[in-house]
């Protein structure tokens, strides 16, 4: 603000009235001129040539353990290219990442850029990864990523970017999971438990006595238990100190779940519920049961997340009918609302419809939401596509190093600002 003392009368005489009002009609010019040149200059810089990130304005408030996550909403930001990255936190060479997402070694075009490509939210800082701080600040921790093959891809992020850094790690599995592993100088557990659904199910087919359902034209399809948890998972809320929930890719899955052929067939307390249910409502019921079911069986203490969901890409039909993504950029903000918009019913639409499922699902929850979607949906160019040697295109996995390394990014910054147990 001015101060006052631009506004004293001088020690002078008093000018003429003409004077004056020169003065006031060169003062209205030069405010006019200054206001339209901030104005001009302001438009210009809103839409640079190229984006760089912010500086990271609030970079005390990060390292402080007061802070919260929830001040920042990381959710939206943009993508910049950043030509000065070199190699990511880890590299190809990691054994644990699956070869039909070692887009390196798998020569994918274009597989050494994604690493360039780093995410700025819109106002405040994302600090990278420190994986020694990281164990040493979780000593006698346990997390486990609990869902489908889209947490593994997030579970073998984490696992190569600690792996890097100490040599001590022994293989060992808790309770129902796919595969897990120890930092024995840190007692630092990571697991993986593999679930499609989150709720038990399997082959159904009809029988000679017939049922409800047999009745109603039903002969074969899969029984889902709404309220009975796949046993890959069931005893993990009371091992794991941290856990990281997702589901969403199957219940979408015509192919795997054909809703003449092969339709989902939902059971609560052993019955079919007649009349039968869509798999969205579907989706509904189990997650409601889920939620309710981890919330009684983890113990106190214990931090729990769910994941939105993680976008596909596919172009040109879906993974079985020519689908590809042989993009090298990422999407501009038009682009993803072609792929993602539910009003325009999008070509990959089904991202942000499991997302309105979710939202309301955890509404007055213990869970908190790591919501990795909406940067997400701009990095079309960093899927596999068809570098892990399979005879059609995978738009739905990520590369690894990659875009999941982001997603630990945003998780471990959410954990900066709890006090686990």
């Amino acid at each position: 603000m001015a101060s006052n003392h631009h506004y004293r009368r001088p020690h002078q005489p008093l000018t003429s009235p003409s004077t004056t009002y020169l003065y006031i009609f060169l003062s209205i010019i030069t405010l006019t001129a200054l206001f339209l040149y901030s104005s001009h200059h302001f438009t210009s810089s809103t839409t640079p040539i190229t984006i760089k990130p912010i500086n990271q304005h609030i970079s005390g408030q990060i390292n402080d353990n007061e802070a919260s996550a929830a001040v920042c909403d990381y959710s939206e930001g943009k993508w910049f290219y950043d030509p000065t990255v070199r190699s990511g936190r880890y590299d190809e060479t990691c054994k644990e990442i699956y070869k039909g997402w070692n887009c390196i070694a798998g020569n994918r075009s274009g597989a050494k850029e994604i690493l360039k490509w780093r995410w700025q939210p819109n106002h405040c800082a994302l600090p990278q990864f420190d994986p020694i701080r990281f164990l040493q600040s979780h000593r006698d921790i346990s997390i486990g990523f609990v869902g489908d093959s889209l947490n593994r891809n997030m579970f073998v992020s984490l696992f190569c970017s600690l792996r890097r850094v100490t040599d001590e790690v022994k293989k060992w599995r808790p309770a129902g999971a796919d595969r897990g592993f120890t930092f024995l100088k840190y007692n630092l557990t990571i697991a993986y438990h593999r679930t499609n659904l989150l709720a038990r199910y399997g082959r159904w087919s009809g029988n000679a006595n017939g049922g409800e359902l047999e009745s109603l034209g039903y002969k074969e399809g899969y029984r889902v238990d709404v309220d009975i948890p796949d046993g890959t998972w069931a005893e993990a809320p009371s091992f794991h100190d941290i856990l990281i929930y997702n589901t969403g890719h199957w219940w979408w899955a015509p192919s795997k779940f054909d809703p003449v052929n092969s339709p989902m067939l939902f059971y609560e307390n052993g019955q079919p519920l007649i009349p039968p249910l869509s798999p969205e409502v579907g989706l509904d019921v189990v997650l409601k049961h889920m939620i309710s079911y981890v919330e009684e069986k983890a113990r106190p203490g214990t931090v729990l997340f769910f994941r939105t969901q993680s976008p596909r890409h596919f172009e040109g039909g879906d993974w079985d009918q020519g689908g590809s993504c042989a993009r090298l950029q990422p999407l501009s903000p038009h682009e993803v609302e072609e792929f993602f918009s539910v009003q325009n019913n999008g070509t990959n639409v089904e991202t942000r419809l499991v997302n309105e499922h979710l939202y309301e699902a955890i509404k007055g929850s213990a869970f908190r939401l790591l919501d990795i979607t909406r940067m997400s949906e701009f990095r079309a160019d960093a899927h596999p596509s068809l570098a892990g040697g399979k005879k059609h295109d995978d738009c739905m996995h990520w590369c690894l190093p990659g875009i999941t390394d982001t997603w630990n990014d945003l998780f471990i910054q959410h954990l900066s600002s709890i006090k686990i147990r």
